[in-house]
């Protein structure tokens, strides 16, 4: 806006809108309606819902290991075990799922590993120790926190044997050590025995206390274990059908006897470990898996484990 000069009757001046345009320049006539790319702020992107499906299994996994926990401190054990075995099951699976949906990532393999050492090492640890081994007293607490510490190691063991560019031929077939998710199962079967009547005192306790301390230790040993995984195993076609059937049966006796089936199922797979030394040994002529063999960019603690 300019001032208009005085008139010549002394009006005061008046206003009136003009653009000043300097020589030669072109006024910018484009509208500030916010559609220059430029002017905006960084766009989120947006994550199809896939790849969230397999991280909020791993969560509800925690949740459950947790909540397991909590129910142990409150003495409301058959509770609690269910709860850790659940989240077993769920950790467990969330990997497997990951891969069939294809909707893996590193961000939901570092949440898997932190869940594993909560399910398998920690969960199950103060569930039994709650249980049973607090009547041990010192000792009892000590193969609790053995326990745990065993199960971080064995998952740090894997890891390691995971992210190996070159893996061993064996690696399909055999486990080095108990598995997590199976010493998560096997270590609470005082738990089972006191469901089924056995007193958690006195002598049981102890028994149980070195019994923590056996399956941490078969978590960190170098025992080949069978995974059921390799892709040479096979069977045979009239045999499909009667394995369903034996699943089916399996499921419904642990629904209607869980706690009978669990001890079965736990002394069964503790007598197959010698068979699976025993076919490794006709392999390799070795009862333990040996040290790896150098490997560029791996530490001596790293060929070790």
């Amino acid at each position: 806006r300019v001032w208009l000069d005085q008139g010549a009757n002394g009006q005061p001046p008046q206003l009136r809108d003009s653009v000043m345009e300097a020589p030669n320049q072109k006024s910018d006539t484009r509208p500030v309606t916010g559609s220059d790319p430029g002017a905006r702020g960084p766009r989120l992107r947006e994550i199809p819902l896939r790849l969230i499906i397999p991280n909020l299994i791993t969560v509800l996994a925690i949740c459950a290991g947790l909540t397991g926990v909590r129910l142990a401190f409150e003495n409301r054990y058959e509770l609690a075990v269910a709860m850790v075995l659940a989240a077993a099951f769920l950790d467990g699976i969330d990997g497997r799922i990951a891969r069939m949906m294809k909707a893996t990532s590193k961000f939901g393999a570092q949440m898997d590993s932190l869940a594993d050492i909560i399910n398998f090492g920690v969960a199950p640890a103060l569930v039994l120790y709650v249980f049973v081994l607090d009547q041990a007293r010192s000792l009892g607490w000590i193969a609790a926190l053995i326990y745990a510490i065993a199960a971080g190691l064995r998952l740090a063991r894997f890891n390691v044997m995971d992210v190996r560019e070159t893996k061993a031929p064996w690696q399909s077939e055999f486990f080095v050590g108990v598995p997590a998710p199976a010493g998560a199962a096997l270590v609470l079967l005082p738990v089972y025995l006191g469901f089924l009547g056995v007193a958690p005192v006195g002598a049981f306790a102890y028994a149980s206390t070195a019994y923590t301390v056996i399956i941490a230790y078969l978590l960190v040993s170098r025992l080949p274990v069978w995974s059921g995984k390799s892709e040479t195993s096979h069977i045979r076609r009239d045999l499909v059908l009667p394995m369903i059937l034996a699943v089916v049966l399996y499921v419904a006796l642990l629904m209607s006897f869980t706690w009978e089936v669990l001890v079965v199922t736990v002394l069964l797979y503790l007598c197959s470990l010698p068979l699976g030394a025993r076919n490794w040994h006709r392999r390799y002529g070795t009862l333990t898996i040996g040290e790896e063999s150098a490997e560029k960019g791996l530490s001596e603690i790293d060929r070790g484990v």
